[in-house]
């Protein structure tokens, strides 16, 4: 063939990973920019020597003064995905078909993988890790192979203002509002928390709810690399946040209930904003930020059915642990007895029968009509014992 054969003819570009510049190697940002720029930017060199580009990547494209460096194109991202959400990972459907092909429990592979969900598509898993946990036939932590789980440790270290008290609430399984638009497309430029979280959006760590504007830890695999990394962070606030959660967990053990009325007292005066201080809803939100450190031996579950009501959170021990459950109930305006009545009437204890052993009730009060300069939280702990059936 001729070469004027081809003339007239335009290219298709396919462009895996362009992001991976920016990622690997900051210094070369702006040339590379600057190459996109120059053969993506104008129109008329995109209308008569390109027909189509398809690029791919972790990352949005870098923004540069607010506004896009290559702004020819339809972005498609973790944040808004849009029409191709179901092809961010495997559907629900999808994951259901191949636990019954390969007799793998579908109830394991929801709980360590799913967590990510989508507008008009709903829940989607990480195609990587199920498919080795059914290769390998065991439910692990694979995220450690992804290159995303390197810089973990440095994200959740930023000293920004409010960044201690984040991660203590996503660790505690608390969803944290969170704008997305003023982030800046790379791994170097942050303004403060928001930034951070959204970056940590697009890299996997965290799942974001369009509707709700707010980002949570999605599953158990991404909670175990929390949990690794957080003991690693630099930041002391946050270092403080998981010492005071790891001791509230002792006293808890040891029936401590002055202590833990102590501690839940002032995570509820340091954390809960005035307006929102004798809501029921900011205590249970207090409890979880003040049990942060749950990972470390407990599976959390909040409004857990049982006996003859929801009990308000539970924690099950994992099976490698040798800790009591805990059944908490709060309680306002009442007393802490109030609460561990309540917790036995209505039989919460019996959702954990095929547990069995050690189960402390914990019953917590608020009375938010104490006098000045009296104690508004009051903690009472029992002990009891569950045969498994």
């Amino acid at each position: 063939m001729r070469a004027a054969d081809f003339i007239g003819n335009r290219f298709i570009v396919i462009i895996d990973e362009w992001d991976a510049p920016l990622r690997e190697n900051q210094t070369v940002a702006e040339r590379y920019l600057a190459f996109l720029r120059t053969l993506f930017k104008s129109s008329a060199t995109t209308s008569k020597i390109f027909a189509a580009v398809y690029m791919t990547g972790i990352l949005p494209v870098k923004k540069q003064k607010g506004q896009s460096a290559v702004s020819d194109f339809r972005e498609y991202t973790m944040i808004k995905p849009r029409q191709f959400g179901e092809y961010v990972g495997f559907t629900e459907e999808e994951v259901r078909k191949l636990c019954e092909q390969h007799d793998s429990c579908f109830d394991q592979m929801k709980r360590w993988y799913d967590g990510y969900a989508f507008r008009n598509v709903g829940a989607v898993y990480n195609p990587s890790s199920v498919m080795q946990a059914i290769e390998n036939d065991d439910f692990d932590s694979y995220w450690t192979e992804s290159s995303a789980a390197e810089g973990l440790i440095e994200y959740i270290s930023k000293p920004y203002n409010g960044m201690a008290k984040t991660i203590a609430e996503l660790i505690g399984g608390i969803g944290v509002k969170v704008n997305t638009n003023g982030f800046a497309n790379d791994l170097m430029t942050f303004k403060g928390r928001d930034d951070v979280l959204t970056l940590m959006v697009h890299l996997g760590y965290l799942a974001y709810n369009s509707e709700t504007k707010m980002v949570q830890i999605p599953n158990e695999e991404i909670r175990q690399e929390f949990q690794k990394a957080v003991r690693e962070v630099t930041c002391e606030g946050t270092l403080e946040r998981l010492k005071e959660s790891d001791q509230l967990f002792l006293d808890t053990l040891e029936m401590n209930g002055e202590a833990v009325a102590a501690q839940i007292e002032k995570i509820h005066r340091e954390e809960t904003l005035p307006l929102h201080y004798n809501r029921e809803e900011s205590l249970r939100s207090v409890i979880k930020l003040a049990y942060c450190t749950y990972k470390d031996h407990y599976l959390q579950f909040e409004e857990l059915p049982s006996g003859d009501g929801y009990a308000d959170i539970v924690y099950l021990p994992k099976q490698d642990s040798d800790w009591p459950a805990l059944v908490i109930e709060l309680k306002r305006n009442k007393s802490g007895d109030t609460a561990i009545q309540q917790i036995k009437n209505r039989h919460y204890p019996e959702s954990l029968k095929n547990y069995g052993g050690e189960i402390l009730l914990v019953g917590i009060n608020y009375d938010k009509e104490a006098p000045a300069g009296k104690r508004k939280h009051s903690c009472r702990i029992e002990k009891m014992q569950l045969d498994n059936e």
